[in-house]
């Protein structure tokens, strides 16, 4: 789907705030680990991780504007 429709369903809210749920928990933890790992091929991989779900967190926000 290109465009949210005009209304959005009780039942389509509650799965968007599914998934922002999801990504937000994940987007914490991969931010954690960040700062906690010294390794910085996996510093990388973690602040690539975060900001693929930060992404995602965003674009539901989107739609709900």
């Amino acid at each position: 789907m290109k465009e949210a429709p005009t209304m959005i369903s009780t039942k389509d809210l509650a799965y968007l705030t599914d998934i922002f749920g999801w990504n937000f928990t994940a987007a914490k933890k991969a931010y954690h680990f960040k700062n906690e790992v010294e390794d910085e091929e996996i510093k990388e991989l973690m602040n690539r991780l975060f900001e693929m779900h930060k992404e995602q967190c965003d674009e539901v926000l989107s739609i709900l504007e």
